[in-house]
């Protein structure tokens, strides 16, 4: 892969990333490009994952386009195709959708009701929202 910014477009394929192809990515966002043993040194063990289960999440996401592969010698070298905050936003916008029927006030009384907020949680929505009335 280049060193361009990733695709912020997402996955061409329109397939979801699973929880286990995320920690791949997180490990990815934090870190790239990264051969299969890194990613597997950084998620693998932590998980209880065999290189060959990281091998095979790497497969998923670059057949999902997520990630780029580079070959390098006999090994290949691992990036996003996709930025962080882009798949944040997507999954977060699919969340409210399916959940709280598109709108986020919702969301944000049903976690305030249950005590999901801290008063810092609290004190940066406030900051922004001052922020986005300016």
């Amino acid at each position: 892969m280049s060193s361009e910014e990733p695709d912020t477009d997402g996955p061409d394929t329109g397939e979801r990333i699973t929880e286990a192809e995320h920690a791949v990515m997180e490990a990815l966002w934090l870190r790239s490009p990264l051969t299969a043993t890194e990613v597997s040194d950084m998620v693998g063990r932590a998980r209880g994952w065999s290189l060959a289960t990281v091998k095979t999440l790497l497969s998923r996401l670059v057949a999902k386009q997520a990630i780029a592969t580079e070959p390098q010698g006999r090994r290949f070298l691992y990036s996003p195709m996709i930025a962080r905050s882009d798949y944040v936003g997507g999954e977060s916008k699919r969340l409210v959708d399916r959940l709280f029927g598109g709108r986020a006030a919702p969301l944000f009384a049903h976690l305030a009701e249950s005590e999901a907020l801290t008063d810092k949680d609290l004190a940066e929505i406030e900051a922004l929202l001052k922020e986005l009335r300016k």
